[in-house]
């Protein structure tokens, strides 16, 4: 497997094959992936959308390092197989070159928007001062520069997602991982949303990987996957329309 850590659009970012996850089911146990081969590409838009249950937020932790598989490899950017590394090395490798953007937010109540995105660049290695100017502009890329000071308590369901953008933007990430980004919010905020979304790859370069069961978010995508019963059934690749709407839900 040939991945390339800062490729060209189109250059493989990451490629797994044969990811097997089995968790205990009473006296058995249940295969929730069953020998899922796939890849993303830097500059691309993948969806993996599925029904609840169908294995799509256990493939996304697979391929990030965040749930290690019973089979298979998962080969990021120049690493030939990311689980043949330690917890310590994944751990850096997802500091270093990974964002991730959760449906819950994940924000810290006590600090402000400005202090949620230099908190992780100050523990990539950057001086206070650069963090905070990089955390800014990160920020300002969202369209929060007004709202820096600001506590999560103080902002909508929109405004803290977009938070959570811009922290994993401003680490400049090669992969970036969304998890029901949208889930949470009404149309006007998904479709600013799923829009950064959309720009991190085009502008970024970033391989984007977006787990979703919303159909309405397929028309920003470059590729859509459909995950069933930890078996990928559909895999195809389109053209996305940057100008597409989000209807309210």
């Amino acid at each position: 497997m040939i991945t390339n850590s800062h490729g060209k659009h189109g250059d493989a970012a990451i490629e797994a094959k044969g990811i097997v996850k089995r968790y205990k089911s009473g006296r058995g146990m249940i295969e929730v992936l069953k020998h899922v081969d796939i890849d993303a590409k830097h500059g691309d838009l993948t969806m993996i959308m599925g029904p609840s249950g169908s294995g799509k937020s256990t493939l996304i932790a697979a391929l990030s390092g965040l749930l290690r598989p019973d089979e298979g490899s998962v080969a990021a950017l120049d690493r030939p197989n990311l689980w043949k590394l330690s917890g310590g090395q994944i751990d850096k490798f997802r500091l270093d070159h990974c964002g991730f953007i959760f449906q819950g937010f994940n924000l810290f109540p006590s600090l402000t928007a400005l202090q949620q995105v230099t908190t992780v660049l100050k523990y990539q290695g950057l001086s206070p001062d650069a963090a905070k100017a990089r955390a800014k502009l990160a920020l300002e890329e969202v369209g929060l520069g007004h709202r820096l000071n600001l506590r999560p308590a103080a902002l909508s369901g929109g405004e803290k997602q977009r938070v959570a953008i811009a922290r994993a933007l401003a680490k400049d990430p090669q992969i970036l991982f969304a998890d029901e980004p949208t889930s949470a919010l009404d149309g006007e905020n998904g479709q600013i949303v799923i829009r950064l979304l959309r720009r991190a790859a085009t502008e970024h370069g970033a391989a984007v990987i977006c787990v979703t069961h919303d159909p309405r978010l397929e028309a920003w995508a470059d590729r859509v996957i459909h995950i069933e019963d930890g078996v990928i059934i559909d895999d195809q690749r389109r053209t996305p329309n940057p100008d597409a709407a989000l209807a309210s839900h």
